[in-house]
């Protein structure tokens, strides 16, 4: 189990598995409508994939979440970077067999909520596909932390860990606040 999650988990005073069904396979959870989270970057290597496998792990134990990430550049196939691996393999965290993948309109389709990496990211997103701009939202946006919040998030390519460092302790801080948006202002009609 991830420090990370364990943390998140005792704050909000999560200790189980929020099941969508009751015992009579009735829906009985308000927040059961699967929601689908995409994370988007420039190439799908380091950024969104650290985000990608943070909000998964954060969300773990909730059957009413699906987590993605896609690049506006990405070329697909390729896999996470050795840093952004690393630094999660330490948090317990899985990101060997990941491969990236180009961001597209399907993708965007099924995607309720879209937490872009960058100002620049959410630009090319309303360019390319502005019948979902509503959706995108930069992924510091709701975070509490001031210093923070509205903030791109540094892109770590191409140089060493402690860069990547830096954007893995920046995702810590504002997943927590993007998992506490969507289950605030989640509605079933919403999907």
């Amino acid at each position: 189990m991830s420090t990370f999650c364990s943390a998140f988990d005792k704050m909000w005073g999560r200790d189980t598995l929020i099941s969508p069904v009751n015992s009579d396979g009735i829906e009985s959870n308000p927040l059961s409508i699967l929601k689908k989270v995409l994370f988007v970057c420039t190439g799908n290597t380091c950024r969104s994939p650290m985000a990608e496998a943070l909000f998964r792990d954060l969300v773990r134990e909730r059957a009413d979440y699906q987590v993605s990430s896609a690049g506006v550049a990405a070329a697909p196939g390729m896999p996470a970077s050795k840093y952004s691996v690393a630094l999660l393999k330490e948090r317990g965290i899985n990101l060997g067999s990941f491969q990236s993948r180009m961001l597209d309109r399907q993708t965007l389709e099924q995607a309720t909520h879209v937490f872009a990496m960058s100002s620049h990211h959410m630009a090319a997103i309303a360019d390319e596909f502005p019948a979902h701009s509503d959706k995108v939202y930069l992924v510091s946006e709701f975070v509490a932390e001031d210093a923070l919040r509205g903030r791109d998030i540094s892109d770590p390519f191409g140089q060493g860990r402690a860069a990547y460092e830096v954007t893995l302790r920046d995702l810590e801080k504002i997943l927590p606040s993007l998992l506490a948006y969507i289950d605030q202002t989640w509605k079933k009609n919403d999907a």
